[in-house]
């Protein structure tokens, strides 16, 4: 059985599906749709997108901050269960991870956190340390305890914002990014780590080196028009998938977000 997913960070579910860039979904021909970055709750939204017709609708949403982070998964497939956030009551609350266990592996969708703002000494002056990158490597130290627990009943699929370029090809401008969150020293060694495990980055088993592409472009620098961008949304699946891939990709002709969608396809 052949299975297709996709990612999409969305930057607010709600701006997205009022853009005509909408009909992503709509036209979408996957099992799995996962999204990141909702920033609203079920409550918040018609039932047109809470659950669209056709779908099982999934959602794990902010408590401590509303309109804040969020991730929903919409599947075809009726999954056996479904858990919101890490099971450690430390790492909850901000609505950052959905896990779906189906038939015939365990699906994580994760909005990781991001390092947040860089710190000030006391005149003022960047520090070189950025405020939220503790709670984000402990955040991931914990996905990855639990994934491994996960991972001994069945194989594993993690997509999502994981707020990383893992390598230097995986941005446009890694030297002048190598003091900035999502390309430091720490962050870079943690995806090192998650490989070592046995956790394949689907692009580019299929992909290989190839250059200049990536999955979200700054707003603020109108970085897209010069492809000027960072690859830091994946499709992760523990190696006892691998022969199981048939495809990856970045849709990065879909706008609608400062993030474009990825994809994944397995033959099950």
């Amino acid at each position: 059985m052949t299975i297709k997913l996709v990612s999409w960070n969305v930057n607010g579910l709600r701006a997205v599906s009022a853009k005509e860039d909408w009909r992503w979904f709509t036209e979408s021909d996957a099992q799995v749709v996962a999204l990141q970055e909702t920033k609203a709750s079920p409550d918040q939204l018609p039932p047109s997108l809470r659950e669209p017709q056709g779908w099982h609708g999934h959602w794990a949403s902010s408590v401590v901050r509303k309109g804040y982070s969020g991730v929903a998964v919409f599947s075809r497939m009726p999954a056996l269960s479904v858990r919101a956030e890490l099971p450690d009551p430390a790492w909850q609350g901000e609505g950052r991870l959905l896990h779906l266990e189906f038939e015939k592996f365990h699906f994580f969708n994760g909005y990781f956190p991001n390092g947040g703002a860089e710190e000030l000494d006391a005149q003022g002056r960047p520090t070189g340390r950025f405020v939220r990158v503790p709670y984000k490597m402990g955040f991931f130290d914990a996905f990855v305890r639990y994934a491994q627990l996960c991972r001994k009943t069945k194989p594993v699929v993690v997509c999502g914002d994981f707020n990383i370029a893992h390598r230097p090809i995986d941005l446009a401008r890694p030297r002048q990014n190598e003091k900035n969150t999502g390309f430091l020293p720490e962050e870079r060694a943690f995806l090192d780590s998650f490989t070592a495990l046995g956790y394949v980055d689907t692009f580019r088993h299929v992909h290989g080196e190839e250059k200049d592409r990536y999955s979200w472009w700054s707003y603020k620098t109108r970085a897209r028009a010069r492809n000027i961008g960072w690859r830091i949304d994946y499709f992760f699946v523990s190696e006892e998938l691998t022969p199981a891939i048939r495809d990856a990709w970045i849709e990065d002709q879909v706008y609608g977000s400062d993030h474009c969608p990825v994809g994944l396809e397995l033959d099950i």
